[in-house]
C-alpha cells in the first residue's frame, strides 16, 4: 500500500554480529558477560550494540531458566496513593533482580483482567493493591503463586497481608481534632471500598476512647473527590454544629476541600478537615492537607521482601503485617471558632 512503511525492528544479536564483523557465538559471550573475549572486543562490541539500539532479551533468558523473575502488580488507576506504592515497589524490586508488570483497574478494564493480564505475563507473584477481589477467589490464586495483598486486610491463611494500622491512625487523626478543641467531628465514610469498614470501626472506636459526643457523626463518603463534594453538600447546612471531618482517603477530603472553597467556607477557620494517606495529592501547595501517612515505601519494601522471602528462600506461614501511621499536620485544621 502506498506510503506505507514497515514497523521498526528491534536488533537482534544476528544484527550485533554482522554489524561488529564477528560471530554471532562472539558476539554473546561479550554481552552475557562470559569469559572468552578481550576487553578491545568487549568495549568495541558494546559501543556498537549502543549504537544500534541492541538490548539483550533478559526475559527470554530467565524463561529458559524457567524463572521470569518478574512481579506482578495490580492497581487502581485513578488513586494516587497506589501510585505512590508503586513508585516504592520499584525502588525496593529492581536493587534485588526483580522487574515488576503493572496492571492498571480502571471502569473499562475490571480487576478480574487486570489480574489475568500479570498471571499471562508469566508472573511469579503478585502485589495487588487495595483489592476488591473476594477473599475466596485470592485464596484460590494465592495456591498458584504467591499473592501479597497491600491495603487490605484478607482472612486468608494463604494470602499474605501488609498494611497499616488503621486503629492508631485513627486515633492520631480524632486526638489532633480533640486536643485543637473539636467536639462534633464527622467522619466520612469509604462506603463498599476496600478497607473502608476496617476505617470506619477504627473512627468509632477512636471517638468513644476520646469521648466525642455520641460516638462521632458518620456520614456517606467514598474514594473519589465526587464522593467528597457529595458530602460537602450534606455538611453545609450542619456548619457550626460540626466543626471537622476525617475523610476515609485524600481524594475524599480534597473533593469536600476544593467545594468548600468554592463555596466560600474558610478551612480551617470555619472547618478542619483531615484527610487518610499523606499521597501527592496531599502534599500541593494550595490544599496542605492535614492527613494520615501510610509510609507508601514502607509498605512496598515489606511486600517486595515478602515476595523474595516466597520466591527465593521457600519462606512458609502466612504474614499480615501492621505498619505504624503518623500524622501529618498541616494547613487545614485549627482549632474551632469561639
Amino acid at each position: 500500500m502506498a506510503g506505507s512503511a514497515d514497523p521498526p525492528r528491534r536488533p537482534t544479536l544476528t544484527d550485533l554480529a554482522a554489524a561488529a564483523g564477528i560471530s554471532v557465538a562472539l558476539a554473546s559471550i561479550v554481552m552475557r558477560e562470559a569469559p572468552g573475549a578481550s576487553q578491545a572486543t568487549r568495549s568495541r562490541v558494546k559501543a556498537i550494540a549502543d549504537d544500534l539500539g541492541y538490548r539483550p532479551d533478559q526475559r527470554a533468558k530467565l524463561l529458559r531458566q524457567n524463572r521470569s523473575r518478574l512481579i506482578g502488580v495490580s492497581f487502581e488507576v485513578p488513586q494516587a496513593f497506589h501510585g505512590d506504592l508503586i513508585e516504592g515497589i520499584y525502588a525496593a524490586a529492581e536493587p534485588a533482580g526483580y522487574a515488576v508488570t503493572l496492571s492498571g483497574i480502571s471502569p473499562g478494564r475490571p480487576e478480574a483482567r487486570a489480574i489475568a493480564a500479570l498471571q499471562d505475563d508469566r508472573c511469579e507473584a503478585l502485589i495487588l493493591l487495595g483489592p476488591r477481589t473476594p477473599t475466596a477467589r485470592l485464596t484460590e490464586l494465592a495456591r498458584r503463586q504467591p499473592i501479597v495483598v497491600l491495603a487490605r486486610a484478607v482472612r486468608s491463611p494463604a494470602v499474605d497481608c501488609v498494611r497499616v494500622d488503621d486503629g492508631i491512625g485513627m486515633d492520631l487523626a480524632v486526638a489532633h481534632l480533640a486536643g485543637l478543641g473539636h467536639r462534633r467531628v464527622a467522619y466520612l465514610d469509604g462506603g463498599t471500598t476496600p478497607g473502608a469498614r476496617e476505617r470506619l470501626r477504627a473512627f468509632r472506636a477512636a471517638a468513644a476512647r476520646h469521648a466525642l459526643p455520641g460516638g462521632g457523626v458518620v456520614l456517606p463518603g467514598g474514594p473519589t473527590e465526587e464522593d467528597g463534594a457529595a458530602a460537602a453538600e450534606l455538611l453545609r447546612p450542619r456548619l457550626g454544629e460540626l466543626t471537622a471531618a476525617i475523610a476515609f482517603n485524600d481524594r475524599c477530603a480534597t473533593g469536600l476541600l476544593d467545594t468548600f472553597l468554592q463555596a466560600g467556607v474558610s478551612v480551617p477557620q470555619d472547618f478542619s478537615i483531615v484527610g487518610y494517606d499523606d499521597s501527592r495529592l496531599s502534599r500541593i501547595s494550595y490544599r496542605n492537607l492535614t492527613t494520615v501517612g501510610q509510609h507508601p515505601a514502607q509498605l512496598a519494601r515489606m511486600a517486595v521482601d515478602r515476595v523474595i522471602d516466597r520466591l527465593d528462600h521457600g519462606a512458609g506461614g502466612r504474614l499480615d503485617q501492621l505498619v505504624r501511621p503518623t500524622l501529618k499536620v498541616r494547613g487545614t485544621t485549627g482549632p474551632p471558632r469561639d
